[in-house]
């Protein structure tokens, strides 16, 4: 039940960051999320076999955290009317919906009282599960969105470098999932502290 319960507070928020992405491209004038039917909180259009259930769960196994992620959402960065950051508008996006949602079920669960320990534990993990995608995918790691919004402030021959090692992307991303979480677990434990105060 807590591996089902978690794979359902995964997939409601890996929907949001993606759905946002798509949201912010189009808003920037780029409709490609709309016309590939992405541009939509139907968690069909965007589930992810490996991503979304096998990894979510291999990993709550091993860790307890609540982890996953959904198919990206297309866009043509060609088609954003603002050349030089739109692309790291859309990649922010996706993350600061995570924040928001964290923010806002931890604040809830914060200043409610009388809430039962049921509803505790469930608004506990959304809080974590979406701190722990906003910060795991503001890593500089590239496909991940960090590298994206990190993009335009670097110099060219860095930016080529960053774009050289998104063809190794897939295997730098398992082996961080993996092996350096452990890095980034003080930082969801310390913003899950200071949003929900326990």
């Amino acid at each position: 039940m807590d591996i089902i319960f978690s794979l359902i507070i995964i997939l409601f928020s890996v929907v949001i960051h993606e759905y946002m992405h798509g949201w912010m491209a189009d808003r920037l004038g780029d409709s490609t999320a709309r016309d590939a039917g992405r541009l939509t909180l139907n968690p069909v259009a965007h589930i992810d076999i490996w991503g979304s259930i096998i990894m979510p769960a291999l990993i709550f196994l091993g860790t307890g955290l609540a982890f996953g992620y959904a198919k990206p959402v297309p866009f043509n960065p060609y088609n954003l009317r603002d050349q030089k950051y739109g692309s790291a508008k859309v990649a922010i996006a996706g993350p600061l919906a995570n924040l928001i949602t964290a923010l806002f079920f931890g604040l809830f669960l914060r200043f409610v009282p009388g809430l039962n320990i049921v509803l505790v534990s469930f608004l506990a993990v959304i809080v974590q599960t979406n701190i722990v995608l906003m910060i795991f995918n503001l890593l500089p790691i590239p496909p991940l969105d960090g590298s994206k919004v990190l993009m335009p402030f670097l110099p060219y021959n860095l930016q080529m470098k960053l774009l050289q090692l998104e063809h190794y992307g897939f295997v730098l991303v398992l082996l961080f999932v993996f092996f350096g979480f452990p890095i980034i677990i003080p930082i969801i434990n310390f913003l899950f502290r200071l949003i929900v105060g326990m």
